[in-house]
C-alpha cells in the first residue's frame, strides 16, 4: 500500500469535511423549524398557516445532507480503525455513540412527543411526568431492525441518525480489515476510469426503488445511507478517488441537477411516492437515489481543493472550526427537543412565516449553543452522556 494513495493513521483531519459536517448540523436547525410551516411533513407542531416552498425547498436539502453526515462518519471509522483496531474501535462505539443515544431516549426524545400531543389538542392537560412512563412503555419489534423497541409513544426520534451510525459501525468493525484490501485494487481502478466512482448510484437507485424511500429517515431509504458510509469508509481519502472526484465534479454536479429536477412529476403526481409500487414511483424514486449520489460526487470534489497560494496545504482550522466540530454529536443530540419547544410557544403568535421561522431558529441556536457551553462541555459526566471524550474541553473561540 503506497504512502502516495493511502493516507497515514495519523492524517490531519480533511479541514473541508469537518466544516462541511458542521454546516450540516448547524443547518439541521433551519431545515427542522422549517416543517413547522411545511403542509405536507408530519411535524411535532405545525403552524396554522403553511406553504408548500417549504417542501421544494426542503428537497434540495434531504438530497445530500444527511448523506454526507453519513460518508463522513465513514471516514472518521476508518481512523479510528486504523488507530485502535476492530475491536477496540467497537467498544469505542458502543460508548460514543451508545451512551449518548440511551441517555438522550430517556431525557430528551420524550419532549417533542408529549408536545405533539398538546400542540393537536389544546384541551390534552396530562402533565410530562404522567406522559413520560407512557413514552418508555415499550415492546420488542425485530421487524424494524435496527430500531427494535416499538410503542404508542416510543421513538428515537431525530437520534435515528445515532442508531443507524452505530449499527453501521458494529457490522463495519468484523469484516474491516478485509474492506482494507480493496482499497488499492479499487484505487487503481479509478484511476484508470475515473467514471467507475458513478457505479454506487446504481445500488442507491435500486435500494430506494425497491425498498422504498422512508420520510423518518430525511426521504432515504435507512440501507442507503449504509453505501454512503462505506464508501467513505473504504475510499473517501484515496489520494487517486479525491483527483478523480475533482476531475468530475462540475459534470456530474450538472447531471445531478438534472436528475433531480427529472424527480419533479413523480413526487408532485403521486399520492405518495415514498412507498407505492408503480412504475412512475419506482422510476422517481430510482432516479432520486442516482441524483443524491451525484451531488455528493460534485460536492466532494468541489470543496477538495489545496490552496492556490500554496498547492498541496491547507490553512490550518480555526478556534471556532475546532470548537464546534468537537461539539457536532452533542449539537446534533440537542438540536431538535429544541426546535420543538421552540415552535410550541411560538406558532400561535399573530405573524408572518417568516418572522416565526427567525424566532424559532435564532431563539433554538442560542439555545443549543448556550447549553453546550454551560452545560454540556464544562464536566466529564455530561461530556459522557453526550458522547465527547472528557478529557479537558476546548477553548470557545474569542
Amino acid at each position: 500500500m503506497s504512502a502516495e494513495t493511502q493516507a497515514p493513521a495519523t492524517a490531519p483531519r480533511r479541514g473541508e469535511l469537518d466544516a462541511l459536517r458542521i454546516f450540516v448540523v448547524l443547518g439541521l436547525v433551519f431545515f427542522h423549524s422549517a416543517l413547522v410551516f411545511s403542509p405536507d411533513d408530519d411535524f411535532y407542531v405545525k403552524n396554522a398557516e403553511t406553504t408548500g416552498a417549504i417542501t421544494v425547498l426542503a428537497g434540495f436539502g434531504v438530497v445530500w445532507a444527511m448523506p454526507m453526515l453519513f460518508l463522513v462518519a465513514g471516514l472518521g471509522s476508518r481512523y479510528s480503525v486504523r488507530r485502535r483496531g476492530p475491536s477496540r474501535f467497537a467498544r469505542e462505539r458502543l460508548m460514543r455513540l451508545g451512551v449518548p443515544l440511551v441517555f438522550a431516549t430517556l431525557v430528551l426524545c420524550p419532549l417533542p412527543q408529549w408536545l405533539r400531543l398538546r400542540a393537536a389538542d389544546p384541551g390534552h392537560d396530562e402533565s410530562y411526568w404522567r406522559f413520560w412512563p407512557r413514552f418508555l412503555t415499550v415492546r420488542p419489534d425485530a421487524a424494524d431492525f435496527p430500531f427494535v423497541l416499538e410503542g404508542e409513544h416510543f421513538e428515537t426520534g431525530h437520534l435515528w441518525f445515532v442508531v443507524l451510525l452505530l449499527t453501521f459501525s458494529l457490522l463495519l468493525a468484523p469484516v474491516a480489515t478485509r474492506l482494507a484490501a480493496w482499497r488499492e485494487p479499487v484505487g487503481q481502478a479509478v484511476a484508470r476510469r475515473p467514471a467507475l466512482l458513478l457505479l454506487p448510484a446504481l445500488p442507491l437507485a435500486a435500494i430506494n426503488s425497491l425498498l422504498g424511500m422512508e420520510e423518518g429517515f430525511a426521504g432515504w431509504n435507512r440501507w442507503a445511507y449504509l453505501v454512503f458510509f462505506l464508501f467513505g469508509h473504504v475510499l473517501a481519502d484515496d489520494a487517486r478517488v479525491r483527483a478523480a472526484l475533482r476531475r468530475l465534479a462540475v459534470p456530474v454536479g450538472v447531471f445531478g441537477v438534472v436528475l433531480f429536477a427529472g424527480t419533479a412529476p413523480g413526487f408532485l403526481a403521486l399520492d405518495d411516492p415514498f412507498t407505492e409500487r408503480g412504475p412512475l414511483a419506482l422510476v422517481t424514486r430510482a432516479v432520486f437515489g442516482a441524483a443524491g449520489w451525484c451531488w455528493v460526487v460534485a460536492i466532494l470534489g468541489l470543496l477538495d481543493r489545496p490552496r492556490e497560494d500554496r498547492p498541496g496545504e491547507r490553512r490550518p482550522p480555526s478556534r471556532a472550526m475546532v470548537y464546534l466540530g468537537v461539539a457536532a454529536l452533542p449539537l446534533y443530540v440537542l438540536h431538535q427537543p429544541v426546535v420543538v419547544a421552540f415552535a410550541y410557544g411560538v406558532v400561535g403568535w399573530p405573524a408572518p412565516i417568516v418572522v416565526e421561522y427567525a424566532v424559532i431558529v435564532t431563539g433554538s441556536l442560542a439555545v443549543i449553543l448556550a447549553v453546550y457551553e454551560c452545560l454540556v462541555r464544562r464536566t466529564r459526566v455530561t461530556r459522557f452522556l453526550f458522547g465527547m471524550r472528557t478529557d479537558p474541553p476546548v477553548t470557545p473561540p474569542s
